[in-house]
């Protein structure tokens, strides 16, 4: 299994010399704790958690998986432990609020731990990860009795929490859920139903499991507007503040999964559990959205995980594996071959994946500074900006940061030819995790929907303007500077055609709306290899200034300039057939009837 490196050196990069993360903060009364040496005090130790404790247990947890019983659920050797650590470190209280027993810091900087974490093992950090969106939705949503009596144990990392939306019957169509919330006389509710796929739903790291329950109360009007949410733990509070009887929910089973083995995904059956409701009754959903945005933005930066993985793995394998000579003549004339490093098309490979993990780092971080904006932000207008900036990033983010971080993931075991197919190398395992991504919360069609019918044709585009004019004024700035011109004038092509594209979408779906999600895919893929297009001008805006000042650093910041160029010349064009395919239309899609798929069967 490849040795995990946490990558600070790009991550100061992107935050501090990029994104201005030290000034971000200051900019922001609530998050000034977050100072320079605060930030790196804590990326330093984060990494170390990540190097010597977390990637160690990523192949165990991959081989031995969890295990079930009617007892509950294992989980793999040195998990438990390692979530005790964890705990002890203060990491799961880093991003709350102090009043329930928080840190205070940035949710931004929570976000960078995140990345570390899985990276160097993505199953174990969904038990954690879980957590984080269950905390955000009390602190939400809860009333003050609640967050009292759950929000103070989550933050701790006494307790866990999960998200319990899919059923058996229905996945991505909430409206159908069947899961029945009774009233009782006490307040609280009595729950009954099964939820499935539900990621770190049952397993032995922490004494209580708090679940966040989507279900519908006896005078629900039906479909989504008759959905409320409701607190169902495991083991319900008992008298000052221990644990009491354990609660009607059962773990029936865990799945037999691709990927991910590390980390329980559990059938959970509610047989007259009790539960507590948040926020009001039929507005579940909602309030459920909390839970699922913060969800969203996790599984986008899975994609940056695995991208990161993929790239550390791949580059060191091919600065090693001797194989052939270069086409132009030997480069290394003392070994019997040279290493893969010099051939072409494993430097694609290689820059593809480095391309997509330093672009999408870049995207993560800027919607992260707009969640900071969100919460904290003092200026109602300057909030709201934010807001509307983060909604139309962040189904660019999940669905494109989880294609291209898959697509990574198999470049990374290519690069390792046969080798990259056994399972000793971690490149496989690194494949089947990743590939999760682009199905949980919300597939990439779905986030395509959101993103294309939701967000920018029924704000009439307003949503993409947010976005194009900071591309706009970074184009208008600098297309004056001859050392950018390779990256200004074909950003500035892309950022007009863009706009287009969306009116000639809207104009065609106001005549058949089967449009929309005709287009809607490549719309959202465009929009990523756009949006990288803008971080990677940027990147190289940077690149160019250090190197023209003469920096200490030459090569890494050299680096970033060849990357951008390789992005712009290789993997931008993939825009040309997003174009393309969005404007054939839907008779290509819808003509065929259905029952004609399977004639030739």
């Amino acid at each position: 299994m490849p040795d995990y490196k946490a990558p600070l050196r790009d991550l100061r990069f992107v935050r501090e010399e990029l994104l201005g993360y030290a000034a971000h903060y200051q900019s922001l009364p609530a998050c000034r704790d977050a100072t320079p040496d605060v930030v790196e005090a804590i990326l330093e130790e984060g990494a170390r958690f990540c190097e010597e404790v977390l990637a160690p247990l990523n192949r165990v947890g991959d081989r031995e998986g969890c295990r079930w019983s009617e007892a509950g659920v294992t989980t793999p050797s040195g998990f438990r432990e390692a979530y005790r650590r964890y705990v002890e470190g203060g990491w799961s209280s880093l991003a709350h609020a102090p009043e329930y027993g928080g840190q205070g810091l940035p949710e931004s900087l929570g976000m960078a731990v995140t990345e570390m974490v899985g990276s160097a093992n993505w199953a174990w950090g969904m038990y954690p990860g879980l957590s984080q969106g269950a905390m955000n939705t009390l602190s939400a949503h809860g009333t003050a009795e609640q967050k009292a009596t759950y929000l103070t144990r989550l933050i701790s990392g006494e307790w866990t929490g999960t998200m319990c939306l899919t059923e058996p019957h229905c996945g991505t169509d909430l409206g159908l859920l069947r899961t029945r919330a009774e009233p009782r006389d006490d307040g609280s509710y009595r729950i009954s139903g099964s939820k499935m796929f539900i990621s770190a739903g049952e397993h032995d790291l922490a004494e209580n499991i708090v679940h966040i329950v989507l279900a519908r109360l006896p005078d629900a009007p039906p479909g989504t507007r008759g959905i409320s949410l409701f607190i169902v733990p495991k083991f319900l509070p008992g008298e000052g503040g221990g644990l009491g009887r354990r609660n009607g929910v059962r773990c029936g089973s865990i799945e037999e999964k691709m990927g991910i083995h590390g980390n329980a995904t559990c059938v959970l059956n509610f047989d007259d559990a009790t539960g507590f409701l948040i926020g009001p009754p039929h507005k579940g959903l909602a309030c459920m959205f909390t839970f699922m945005n913060t969800a969203r933005l996790g599984t986008a930066l899975q994609g940056l995980a695995h991208a990161e993985a993929a790239f550390q793995g791949a580059v060191r394998y091919a600065r090693e594996r001797l194989q052939m000579r270069a086409l132009s003549g030997p480069k290394a004339p003392e070994l019997p071959a040279d290493p893969i490093i010099v051939h072409p098309d494993v430097r694609r490979l290689l820059l593809t994946i480095k391309a997509f993990a330093e672009g999408n780092r870049a995207l993560l971080y800027f919607a992260a500074q707009q969640v900071d904006i969100a919460r904290y932000g003092e200026d109602e207008q300057q909030r709201q900006t934010a807001e509307a900036l983060l909604a139309f990033l962040t189904p660019i983010a999940k669905a494109f940061m989880t294609e291209t971080g898959f697509e990574a993931a198999s470049h990374g075991l290519q690069v390792f030819g046969g080798h990259g197919y056994i399972r000793e190398w971690g490149m496989e395992q690194n494949l089947r995790d990743s590939r999760i991504a682009m199905l949980y919360e919300g597939t990439t069609g779905v986030q395509a929907l959101d993103l294309l019918g939701r967000k920018v044709l029924m704000t009439q585009g307003e949503a993409l303007k947010g976005f194009t004019r900071i591309v706009h004024r970074f184009c208008q700035a600098h297309r004056a500077n001859a050392a950018l011109r390779e990256f200004v004038e074909p950003l500035a092509q892309l950022n007009r055609e863009w706009g287009e594209l969306t009116l000639q979408i809207g104009m065609k779906a106001l005549q058949d709306r089967e449009e929309v999600g005709a287009a809607a895919v490549d719309y959202l893929m465009y929009s990523g290899y756009a949006c990288l297009a803008y971080f990677w001008a940027d990147m190289a805006r940077l690149a160019a200034e250090k190197l023209a000042a003469g920096s200490g650093e030459a090569a890494f910041y050299r680096a970033k300039l060849q990357t951008a160029r390789f992005y712009y010349a290789r993997v931008l064009p993939r825009t040309r057939g997003h174009v393309a395919a969005m404007l054939s239309g839907a008779g290509n899609l819808m003509e065929m009837a259905a029952e004609e798929f399977d004639l030739g069967a």
